[in-house]
């Protein structure tokens, strides 16, 4: 039975979020799905991947929270600001080499195989840094993680979008990134529970937690299944099929939502290949919708990591330092406190994504930030000429304003609305894309930043001012509106009738006339 028996109100939420065609075959669900087991089941495996980023949120936490630690710099003998630069970069600029290795791996050999090949190397790494001798082999552990969050933040999005039940896709891919707060709260109250001990195992102990949360993803990553249009691009049809007929269909083999999706799948990827040449870079500069696509992908890189979050979340005790709390303790709980504010506030924006849109949401979420960026600027500067106490603690809670617009919208917003723009063919390769730029951005930063922050202080603000107006302004102008549209429809937003894609009413008519048949 399709989604005619449903209310009207459920049926309008489905068909603003994914379309008309494909809510009419979605089956009537009286429950909320924590009360539908399949679907409870299928949002508990996905669940494996989501974490993923919360690996990748502890270790980026962790290396703040040590630079806290007068334990860390005492045994690694006050690392100047350019080698903390170095060792903040170590991470970003492993990822860059491997991002496109991974993308050909996870489009070779599967989702699971690269984020289990991560998840290992995570023991590696965590083991290296836990027990670093010299500044050369913390670098060296560093390096490890690098490749490490690349092969698991490469695959894991696109898993849980491939994966996730049509209605649910846009709000389970946006909380993607809201897990990086969970180990980032983990990491800041791991660094706050033994900043206290007088030796080196007040950072050491931080470094060796961070395989708890790889040791619960490999515990259940044999349960989850591999992504279906990834089976249908193999080859393994059947497969794909049984997938989505478990998790979305609840075990019914004539359910017309399965019947709509293989369809749909199958079509998409059969005229893609069609068009496609051999090399998948090329053709991503081949024609005037991915063009658009390429350029969408690297202002979302590039402009992510130049939105002055990277100022306070990797220099915190620095900015802390300038709005006069200096205290040791004072600087972990504000960085504790602040993690967990981002983590709920990023939750509130995911589920967000699909009743006020994803372009509403970006520049909504921007021009937030801006307001606010400029508003802590002008503290700041004041703090810096009267040196008031109080007024330095205004400055914290204008980070932590700062820091709501963010979560609702640019945070949510990086990996879900790329691999949303992108066909299947060029998906990997296209949040490869994403990353790459963001941690060639990111290397940047980590240099410049500590070296300005010393040397002009609260006016190295203005240029990030600058730079969210200009974010802000690319986001107006290019960004389209993607929601409305199956997985495999949004191509159309791009390309218009021309896409590459089956006409969702064709595809209906087709699959209910099979059904009549039979």
């Amino acid at each position: 039975m399709g989604f005619s028996g449903s209310n009207s109100k459920e049926n309008a939420g489905a068909k603003r979020a994914i379309g008309g065609d494909l809510a009419k075959v979605l089956p009537y669900q009286p429950r909320s799905w924590i009360f539908t087991p399949h679907l409870l089941k299928l949002n508990l495996v996905i669940l494996v991947p989501l974490l993923s980023q919360s690996s990748c949120g502890y270790d980026g936490t962790m290396m703040n929270g040590l630079q806290t630690l007068p334990q860390w710099h005492d045994y690694f003998n006050n690392p100047s600001a350019a080698l903390l630069g170095l060792l903040n970069a170590c991470v970003p600029i492993a990822c860059i080499l491997s991002f496109a290795p991974v993308a050909w791996l996870s489009d070779k050999y599967g989702r699971k195989f690269s984020i289990t090949a991560g998840l290992l190397s995570i023991f590696v790494g965590s083991a290296l840094q836990a027990g670093a001798v010299n500044v050369g082999m913390f670098i060296g552990a560093r390096f490890i993680l690098g490749i490490s969050a690349a092969l698991i933040s490469q695959p894991s999005p696109l898993l849980v979008t491939e994966l996730a039940y049509p209605p649910h896709r846009a709000k389970v891919t946006t909380l993607y990134n809201t897990f990086y707060y969970l180990g980032s709260v983990i990491a800041a109250w791991a660094t706050y529970a033994t900043f206290t001990r007088d030796s080196t195992w007040a950072w050491r102990i931080p470094s060796l937690l961070q395989i708890a949360i790889p040791s619960f993803q490999l515990c259940f990553l044999w349960w989850v299944p591999e992504s279906p249009r990834w089976l249908v691009a193999n080859g393994r049809v059947e497969d794909a099929r049984a997938v989505l007929t478990k998790y979305h269909g609840n075990g019914d083999e004539n359910s017309e939502l399965v019947a709509f999706e293989m369809l749909e799948i199958q079509e998409t990827l059969r005229l893609e290949k069609e068009a496609a040449h051999q090399n998948v870079w090329r053709d991503m500069i081949a024609t005037k919708a991915n063009r658009k696509r390429t350029y969408i992908s690297i202002w979302i890189g590039v402009t992510g990591q130049w939105l002055g979050v990277g100022v306070v979340f990797y220099y915190l005790y620095l900015v802390l330092n300038s709005a006069g709390i200096t205290s040791v303790k004072d600087q972990t709980l504000i960085n504790g406190g602040l993690t967990l504010w981002n983590w709920l506030w990023s939750i509130a924006g995911a589920l967000m994504v699909d009743r006020i849109g994803r372009r509403t949401l970006y520049l909504t979420s921007l021009s937030g930030m801006l307001v606010s960026y400029i508003i802590w600027t002008v503290l700041t500067s004041r703090f810096a000429a009267t040196s008031s106490t109080p007024l330095g603690y205004v400055v914290v809670a204008m980070i932590f304003i700062f820091y709501v617009f963010y979560d609702v919208g640019a945070l949510v917003l990086f990996q879900a609305y790329t691999v949303e723009i992108w066909p299947y063919r060029y998906r990997s390769n296209g949040l490869a894309l994403v990353y790459i730029t963001a941690y060639a951005s990111l290397i940047v930063n980590l240099f410049v930043n500590p070296i300005a922050l010393e040397r002009i202080g609260w006016k190295y603000y203005i240029i990030y001012c600058c730079l969210i107006g200009i974010a802000l302004v690319g986001v107006y102008y290019m960004f389209p509106e993607t929601r409305g549209y199956s997985l495999e429809e949004i191509a159309r937003v791009f390309e218009g009738e021309g896409a590459h894609v089956p006409d969702g009413s064709m595809v209906l008519d087709e699959i209910l006339g099979d059904l009549d048949v039979e």
